[in-house]
């Protein structure tokens, strides 16, 4: 196995492309043959496509080349899976919040998922084009504990599946963020898994008893103060990707997926100011969905270093021959040439800046100059228009288009109230005070379109359950998905007691 870093990353800055080639060269062997055998085995005209961390597919035998793009693949197919059901919904800016069981990914859409140059792998830099997304140890999974200082942390450490929360009975023992949900009553034990899982209601509160013991309080109060704190560790995720962006997270919708991400998406919103969550029909499985929903994408790219007043003629020429290089590629992909498309950009920086802008290449050098400074003010808050401008790199995103799933669009009827299949006890926080309120519970598979909820209220379905606190409304739309919103607050939660 061969791992040439002309071929993988044909960019400066060595150190990058050293360790972009050496990642390549580690998991390329292991992924070649895997897929080799994969494709051996399936009948000869079936088609593989593999997901790559910038949110498009490739071949197999691409994949197991360039295997580097696509470590970051899962939680890609998740962001592209959160666009697509949202766009449905008719929502084009919004924020994916994916929660499982160890981890939270988190990522910003604005009409387009956002791309990064910039990744790591550990401690690794990996600089080859994929998602935005931001990582925490945040999960279903996590391990609360107490640090040196004798301060509450959850996570990053995980209980995992195996042997799991202590709720699960598989002997886990350590209390963690789904047992604390389990003694705040957010997750109902018979109807885990669809009640093919029984969760025990007794070890979580035994679990939770040895924080609550520490601390000197009751083990309700200890399970807030999990949940609280695993919420301001997926907050602060969410600030990495909007805030200190430029974005206002006001202005997005929160598309809650994953086992757990339902579990926690209102509350998480309500702290953020995001004024709507969206929970997919299948929150657990919603990567698969976008796996599907997504096209066949190749990045390429080309270091100029053009500086400004020098010849900027080498431009045009560089971009055509990406662009052959790009259609002989998709057309050996089976992508027909009415299908294709084929994306401009430069990656700018200010003369004496070590980082760069991707900006969209607008036809000519000093449009995308003064896009450049518009991007740049918004990412880092300055721009400076009489500062003289280099380009660095030219970079071409070829598109194949292919079919996608239809989401099936069911007629939406005059808002109806759903029966609750009944009510329990669920705690909330407010101003750091616990607060019992009577919760209505409701299956998921009987929430037609029109439906409409109130909160305090618990949803259950196989693969997730969505709490909606008090203050909040839930309504399905024509394709199935939950979409809450906060109403008016006081009156609400003095109701909800």
């Amino acid at each position: 196995f061969v791992s040439a870093s002309h071929v993988v990353l044909p960019e400066f800055r060595e150190y990058e492309r050293t360790s972009t080639v050496a990642l390549n060269a580690y998991v390329g062997p292991l992924m070649a043959r895997y897929l080799s055998r994969l494709e051996q085995s399936l009948p000869r005209q079936t088609t593989v496509r593999i997901m790559q961390s910038n949110g498009g597919t490739i071949s197999a035998a691409t994949a197991g080349r360039e295997a580097a793009r696509t470590l970051l693949s899962g939680p890609a197919a998740g962001v592209v899976g959160a666009a697509y059901v949202a766009e449905a919904s008719g929502f084009r800016r919004v924020i994916s919040f994916d929660m499982g069981g160890t981890s939270t990914d988190v990522s910003l859409i604005d009409g387009a998922p956002t791309q990064t140059t910039e990744g790591k792998i550990g401690p690794y830099p990996m600089r080859l084009p994929m998602l935005d997304i931001h990582t925490v140890g945040a999960g279903g999974g996590s391990i609360a504990w107490f640090d040196a200082g004798g301060a509450l942390r959850v996570g990053p450490v995980s209980a995992g599946a195996d042997p799991g929360p202590a709720a699960y009975g598989r002997g886990g023992s350590e209390p963690t963020v789904s047992d604390a949900n389990v003694v705040l009553g957010r997750l109902v034990p018979d109807a885990f898994l669809g009640g093919t899982m029984r969760l025990d209601a007794e070890r979580a509160r035994l679990a939770v008893g040895k924080i609550a013991e520490r601390l000197g309080s009751s083990a309700e109060l200890a399970a807030l103060g999990i949940v609280q704190i695993a919420n301001a560790n997926m907050e602060a995720a969410i600030r990495v990707i909007s805030v200190e962006r430029g974005y206002d997270p006001r202005d997005f919708t929160l598309v809650a997926f994953g086992g757990a991400g339902p579990l926690h998406a209102c509350e998480l919103a309500e702290r953020l100011r995001i004024p709507r969550v969206l929970v997919p029909t299948t929150p657990g499985v919603l990567s698969a969905l976008g796996m599907l929903a997504t096209d066949i994408v190749k990045d390429y790219a080309r270091t100029v270093m053009l500086r400004p007043g020098g010849p900027l003629d080498q431009i045009e020429p560089a971009f055509g021959e990406l662009e052959e290089r790009a259609r002989v590629e998709l057309g050996a992909e089976g992508i027909a040439p009415d299908a294709m498309r084929l994306d401009r950009f430069l990656d700018l920086r200010y003369v004496g800046q070590s980082y760069e802008l991707t900006v969209p290449f607008q036809g000519d050098v000093a449009g995308t100059v003064a896009a450049f400074h518009r991007a740049h003010e918004r990412r880092y808050g300055y721009a400076d228009s009489e500062e003289p401008v280099e380009v660095v790199n030219v970079r071409l995103r070829a598109i194949g288009s292919i079919p996608k799933p239809m989401l099936e669009r069911r007629p939406e009827p005059a808002p109806w109230q759903p029966e609750p299949s009944g009510e329990r006890p669920v705690i909330f926080g407010r101003a750091g005070a616990p607060i019992a309120c009577a919760a209505a519970l409701y299956e998921r598979a009987r929430l037609g379109p029109g439906a409409v909820i109130a909160g305090p209220a618990i949803v259950t379905q196989y693969d997730t359950t969505t709490v909606l606190p008090p203050g909040w409304t839930a309504r399905v739309d024509a394709i199935g998905n939950l979409i809450a919103e906060r109403a008016a607050p006081e009156r609400e939660w003095s109701d909800a007691r």
